[in-house]
Formats: structure tokens, sequence, C-alpha cells
């Protein structure tokens, strides 16, 4: 028997929240980093619904939002709750950066802009004048700007996952000077290659720059 054909629409990432509900995802998660809910926390619908002066509709909406992107997880009576935080788990995400990354990050060069890349510098000057809780949205976005040019919408949508899943990890840890260094220097070399256009060169110092970051960063958990 054959497999159903699916529509080309069943295969696109999923949509972004917008509105309320996009207000609502924000607000949560930033919650969720910063530790403001616990891990294990149960998240109740009318509860926030009350605190947030909206209805339970945009609540759902937000939570299985949040779901999606790993925050997070919903038990068989329905009931949600905080994902835990776990060393493996750590591992596991930015095992899955290193792969997903490398792959965005080749398949982006041939594409790249010069422009592309004055702006990723940009927010690498930002980022090494950042407060530590601002760090993680910027180091996204430095990244994120060097593998849009892809196209591989699906990648990226992946991609934007893990980083997220990452944050309430990395926003645990206060990184000493050698490993901030390490990284804004691993960043500046990134942006040397990609201005080179070398694939090989690219791809592996992503791979480096995220393995070497979990080998420091997984003794704190």
């Amino acid at each position: 028997m054959k497999a159903p054909i699916r529509e080309l629409a069943d295969l696109a990432p999923l949509p972004l929240p917008r509105g309320r509900v996009a207000d609502l995802v924000e607000d949560l998660r930033a919650e969720i980093v910063t530790g403001a809910i616990a891990p294990g926390a149960t998240l109740v619908q009318e509860d926030l619904a009350s605190r947030f002066g909206v209805s339970r509709m945009p609540v759902r909406e937000a939570i299985k939002h949040l779901q999606m992107l790993g925050f997070v997880t919903v038990e068989d009576n329905k009931r949600a709750r905080v994902a835990e935080l776990s060393r493996a788990d750590f591992v596991e995400i930015y095992d899955m950066r290193e792969a997903a990354e490398a792959l965005a990050m080749r398949s982006a060069i041939p594409h790249l802009t010069n422009a592309h890349i004055d702006e990723a510098a940009d927010i690498q000057d930002r980022i090494e004048g950042v407060d530590p809780k601002g760090f993680g949205a910027l180091n996204m976005a430095f990244h994120m700007v060097l593998y849009r040019p892809s196209g591989r919408t699906r990648l990226l949508a992946h991609v934007e996952m893990l980083f997220n899943a990452a944050d309430r990890y990395v926003s645990m840890v206060s990184a000493g000077p050698e490993l901030k260094a390490k990284a804004n220097a691993e960043h500046r070399a990134l942006l040397e290659h990609c201005l080179a256009r070398d694939t090989d060169a690219a791809e592996a110092c992503v791979r480096t720059h995220i393995a070497d970051a979990r080998d420091a960063l997984v003794q704190f958990f």
C-alpha cells in the first residue's frame, strides 16, 4: 500500500503566533527562561488568563506554541507543566544545534552578501557589550542573519527552536571572561570565513563553536 501523498502546505514550518498570543508567548517564555516560573510548575489556564487579563483561548494557544518550542510539556490529562531541566537535555540540544547549524551555514554561504555579513558584524559589536540577560537574543540574531540566506525555511525554524531551548540553560550561567572572549573570537573568525566565502572553514567554525560551548557549559548542569 502506497503512503498518501502530502500537500506541500502540510510540510511548511508551523505558523508564528500573532497579536496577543505572541505577547503571551514572549512573556511566559521570559518568565520560564529567567526561572520566575520554575521547572515542573503547572500552568493553569484560568490563573494565567486572569493574571494577563485575557480569555483562556489565547492562553491555550500560547501554551501550545511553548510546547512546540520545548518549554512546556503536556501530560495525558492535558495538564501543562514547564519542562524540567537536565544535563542530558542540554547535551542533546547542543548536539542537535551542531548538526543543524553546520548544515544551515554550509547552505547559506553561496547566498551570503556583504550586507548580511555587515549586519552580523554590527550585532557582534553589541554582543561584546551586552549583559548576560541580553546575550541569548543577540547571539541568536547573529547566527540567524548568517543562516537565513540559505532559504531553507524548515531547517531555519528547527534552528530557532533549538536556540530557544538552549536559552533556558545559558541564562543560568554566568560565563567567565575567558569563555566570553573565546566565544567572541569565534564569532569574529566566522565572519572572516563568511567574507572569504570559505564554506568548509565556516562550517567547521560553527561546529567547533557549538561543541566547545557545550563542553564548557555542561559542568554547570
